[in-house]
C-alpha cells in the first residue's frame, strides 16, 4: 500500500464529520417524506444484466424461455409490472428498432441503452450507426463503461491505470460531438473503476451537457467507498442509474459483495434515491439484480493496491467495520453449483421480490 494510506489530516477529519451531519439531518427530513407521492409517477424499470441467465440464454426451459432481443425483454418486463427497461442496442435492426418504439409507446414504458464508446477513432462510425438506431426505437439515454473489468483485477500498476483512463477519456471525446449532433445522453457507470473524484474530474474535463453518469447504488463499496458518499457524489451528473441492494461477508483477504434482494443489504434506499431525484427528477430508477456467487474484494492483498496513490486508511478500516457490523444475516447466496433450472428460477424470483419491494416500501408505482 502507498504510504499517503496511512495520512488523514484535519481537513479530512473536519470534512467527515459535516458530511455526516448533514447526512443524519437529511435522514432526519426524509423520514417525514411520503415516498408514495416523492416517486408517484415512477416505475421501476430493469436492466438487462439482472437477466444474466435468461438474456440470449441456449437453456431449454419451459417456464423460462430465453430473451432473444430487446423485444422479448421489454414483453416480459411489461407483463411482470416493470416500467422500463435498460438494454443493450448492439446489432439492432431498423426494423427491431420500429417495434421497440411501437412497444414501448403502446405499453407506456421507457428504454435506456448500452453501448460501447468509441475504441478509437476507426471505431465511430459504429458508434453512431448504433446510436442513431437506439435513437429510433426512442431512446434517449445511453448507459456505457470505460474500462475493461473490475480495477482491481484488470490493471496492475498505477500507470497501467493511467493509461487506461486517458484512453477512456480520448475515446469518450470521440464520442461527444456525435452525442450533441443526435442530442442523445451518455451515462458513465461507476463500474468498479474509477473512484468517484476521478469520475467527475472525467466527466468535468469533458465539459459537455450530453455525458453524465449512470449512478450505481452499490458497485463502489469494491472500492472501499461509502455508499452514501458515492450517491452524493455522482448525483449532480446523473443521467440514468442502477438500483441494487447489498450483501457482506467476510473472508480472509477482505470481503465479500453481493447484489440482494431489496430490503435485504445494507443501503439506505430511500435516501439514495431522494438526493439522486433531488438534482434528476426526471430519472428513471432500474434494477440490477445480478444474481451470481459472490464477488470477492481482496482489500487485504497487496495486489489490490497496485493502481490506487491516496486512498485513506480511514476507507479502508470503514470498509472492514461495515462489513462486521452488517454482516449478512445468512451466508450470503451461492448459485454456481446448482441446475440452470433453479439458476433461472431463483433469477426470476429475485426480480419479482425486487419489483414488489420497490411498490410497497419505495413508492416505484
Amino acid at each position: 500500500m502507498n504510504n499517503n494510506i496511512s495520512d488523514t489530516n484535519s481537513i479530512q477529519q473536519t470534512g467527515r464529520r459535516e458530511f455526516i451531519q448533514k447526512a443524519s439531518l437529511f435522514a432526519m427530513a426524509l423520514s417525514s417524506t411520503n415516498m408514495n407521492n416523492l416517486f408517484k409517477d415512477s416505475k421501476m424499470g430493469i436492466v438487462v444484466h439482472s437477466y444474466g441467465f435468461r438474456w440470449n440464454s441456449k437453456i431449454e426451459s419451459k417456464n423460462y424461455p430465453g430473451f432473444m432481443n430487446a423485444l422479448d425483454l421489454l414483453e416480459h418486463c411489461a407483463q411482470i409490472g416493470s416500467g422500463g427497461i435498460q438494454v443493450v442496442v448492439k446489432d439492432w435492426t431498423s426494423e427491431l428498432a420500429k417495434k421497440l418504439k411501437d412497444r414501448k409507446e403502446k405499453l407506456g414504458m421507457f428504454i435506456e441503452g448500452s453501448i460501447g464508446v468509441p475504441n478509437g477513432a476507426n471505431d465511430v462510425a459504429r458508434f453512431e450507426r448504433e446510436l442513431k438506431t437506439a435513437k429510433d426505437a426512442g431512446v434517449l439515454i445511453l448507459r456505457t463503461v470505460c474500462s475493461s473489468g473490475r480495477r482491481y483485477e484488470v490493471y496492475h500498476s498505477a500507470e497501467e491505470f493511467k493509461t487506461a483512463k486517458q484512453k477512456a477519456l480520448t475515446n469518450l471525446q470521440l464520442a461527444e460531438p456525435i452525442l450533441k449532433k443526435h442530442k442523445m445522453k451518455l451515462a458513465i457507470e461507476n463500474h468498479k473503476d474509477w473512484r468517484a473524484t476521478e469520475h467527475v474530474k472525467m466527466i468535468k474535463q469533458l465539459q459537455s451537457e450530453w455525458i453524465g453518469v449512470t449512478l450505481d447504488f452499490g458497485n463502489s463499496i469494491a472500492l472501499l467507498e461509502d455508499p452514501m458518499e458515492i450517491v452524493n457524489t455522482l448525483a449532480p451528473y446523473a443521467f440514468s442509474t442502477h438500483l441494487k441492494d447489498m450483501g457482506l461477508e467476510e473472508y480472509a483477504d477482505g470481503f465479500l459483495l453481493s447484489e440482494v434482494p431489496l430490503g435485504q443489504g445494507i443501503l439506505n434506499l430511500p435516501e439514495m434515491m431522494a438526493v439522486v431525484k433531488k438534482h434528476n427528477p426526471d430519472i428513471k430508477f432500474s434494477l440490477e439484480m445480478i444474481t451470481r456467487d459472490p464477488l470477492e474484494i481482496p482489500c487485504l492483498k497487496e495486489t489490490y493496491w497496485s493502481t490506487f496513490e491516496d486512498v485513506p486508511a480511514t476507507d479502508l478500516a470503514r470498509s472492514l467495520r461495515m462489513v462486521k457490523q452488517h454482516k449478512f444475516k445468512t451466508e450470503l447466496p451461492r448459485i454456481s453449483k446448482l441446475g440452470s433450472e433453479a439458476k433461472l428460477d431463483i433469477e426470476e424470483k429475485n426480480i419479482l421480490e425486487c419489483l414488489a419491494y420497490s411498490k410497497t416500501n419505495l413508492g416505484l408505482n
